[in-house]
């Protein structure tokens, strides 16, 4: 059991939380929660770690006896599971009240490229056309976060994301993602012009939400592979980069507003082309 905040695994612990360039360098993330250890993939995790208090409420409930299962299955792979003090606990856990476990995982890997092409295959096989959610300077973890975790209620191929987005592990949008993080693709990319013109190679329109819109977001026919831009919190999309769309498109708004929280229109254009999608697969089976 580690007791004292002066060991060094707990210093490593404290800087994968709060620093992302020790992140990157080790290419490891740490995640916290019941819910979040149980859906991880157990090739992903290099270590447990566990608070006295939940260590002696997992032998005592039988509540828990997927995470037993779990934390057994780590065992049998060789990951080091281990306990902490409650307080020593506290200084590892990047959240106000803890629910004893957390872990060390190893980042995922994706790449622009690759997505894309995994995207079309499918789609020049018959199944269903891409759906790509693009990102420009999203600053909010939790808006980041949440984006993840729509994107995989829509069916969406991947998340692209500019250099300048939040880290996708920062422990908040790791906690906002609710697991989707393990199964949603992003990818970081260092141009959004070449990614867009990589999905027009492949007849995927790209669509940004403008004032300058003609047509309401739900008036388009999403027939063909769909990628929506989408940009800073504060500042929207910079100009050169909302020109690079196919189409400008629109969200009624009422009362004074001019736009709507980042995550809530991506939910709202994603799952939009994804019901027309759909739809237009029922309508083709039953005919």
């Amino acid at each position: 059991m580690i007791t004292s905040l002066t060991n060094g695994r707990v210093k490593q612990l404290v800087a994968l939380q709060e620093k992302s360039h020790v992140r990157n360098k080790e290419r490891l993330f740490v995640a916290e929660g019941i819910k979040m250890f149980e859906e991880a993939p157990t090739d992903r995790i290099r270590e447990v770690y566990l608070s006295k208090g939940l260590w002696e409420q997992l032998g005592a409930e039988s509540r828990y006896g997927s995470v037993w299962e779990k934390l057994a299955e780590c065992e049998r792979q060789g990951i080091k599971v281990e306990q902490t003090s409650e307080e020593v606990f506290r200084r590892i856990s990047d959240t106000r009240t803890p629910q004893g476990i957390l872990f060390v995982a190893e980042q995922f890997s994706y790449f622009p490229e690759e997505l894309l092409e995994r995207a079309g295959k499918r789609w020049k096989n018959g199944g269903r056309p891409p759906l790509f959610l693009l990102t420009e300077d999203i600053q909010d973890p939790g808006n980041l976060g949440t984006m993840l975790r729509t994107g995989e209620g829509a069916g969406v191929d991947g998340v692209i994301m500019s250099k300048g987005t939040v880290d996708v592990y920062n422990p908040k949008t790791i906690r906002s993602t609710m697991g989707s993080l393990y199964r949603v693709p992003f990818a970081y990319t260092d141009s959004l012009e070449q990614v867009i013109g990589l999905l027009r190679e492949r007849g995927v329109l790209v669509y940004a939400a403008h004032l300058k819109g003609e047509k309401y977001f739900d008036e388009i026919a999403y027939e063909g592979g769909s990628a929506f831009l989408v940009g800073n919190e504060g500042k929207g999309l910079k100009e050169e980069t909302a020109g690079l769309a196919d189409a400008y498109l629109k969200i009624p708004m009422e009362g004074m507003l001019e736009s709507l929280n980042a995550a809530v229109a991506a939910a709202l254009l994603l799952y939009q082309a994804s019901g027309y999608v759909r739809k237009a697969r029922l309508l083709a089976a039953n005919s």
